[in-house]
């Protein structure tokens, strides 16, 4: 599975960030590399094997296509190098839904940032003092507020340690410079925010 990294000379933590539905963009890059400005060491897979979208609905017709369950696979294969390092496990939209699979399922897991979207918890999930960040639009049409508010509710009841930052008027992909969505205010509030809460791990 097609994955890039640097070393780091004394990186923080070793981040693994997934793309959204649009695929591995120019934004997925920049937001790596501004990790690794901070210190971190960040792997960036690709999931779609290069393909790439210009908006949600045709990226979902690319996740369709390749399927979940392929998906996932190509997910732990491109982490799978890396994993006995204790990875922080981040990602945009559908990346953030499987980079909290991994999380959940990767007992050395030292944190989870989600940046516009989450995933399903199962019953029996146990995250004791898991940090979790999401950052998420307000609305937004692919997270919609009940839906938080029960995420929100079974990843405490699950242990973890969960901060949410919602942002008003923001679109749903809203820190990526080249869709609709993206509003420059909430993405740099984002990304400074997001720096601070990976400092600490």
């Amino acid at each position: 599975m097609p994955a890039s990294a640097e070393s780091p000379t004394s990186g923080l933590s070793t981040i693994v960030l997934f793309h959204s539905v649009c695929g591995l963009r120019p934004a997925v890059h920049a937001a790596a590399d501004r990790l690794r400005a901070a210190g971190h060491e960040v792997i960036v897979p690709d999931l779609f094997d290069g393909r790439t979208a210009e908006s949600v609905p045709d990226g979902i017709l690319i996740k369709d296509e390749i399927g979940k369950e392929e998906l996932l696979k190509r997910a732990i294969t491109a982490v799978a190098p890396y994993s006995d390092r204790g990875l922080v496990y981040a990602g945009f939209s559908f990346g953030g839904s499987v980079a909290q699979t991994l999380a959940l399922g990767d007992e050395k897991t030292r944190g989870l940032l989600l940046l516009h979207g989450t995933s399903d918890i199962a019953e029996d999930t146990v995250a004791d003092d898991l940090p979790v960040q999401l950052h998420v639009a307000d609305p937004d049409p692919y997270e919609p507020h009940d839906w938080l508010n029960a995420w929100y509710l079974q990843m405490r009841r699950a242990g973890a340690d969960v901060e949410v930052y919602r942002y008003a008027g923001a679109g749903h992909l809203f820190t990526d410079p080249d869709l609709p969505d993206y509003d420059a205010e909430a993405a740099e509030r984002t990304w400074k925010v997001a720096e601070g809460f990976l400092a600490g791990l």
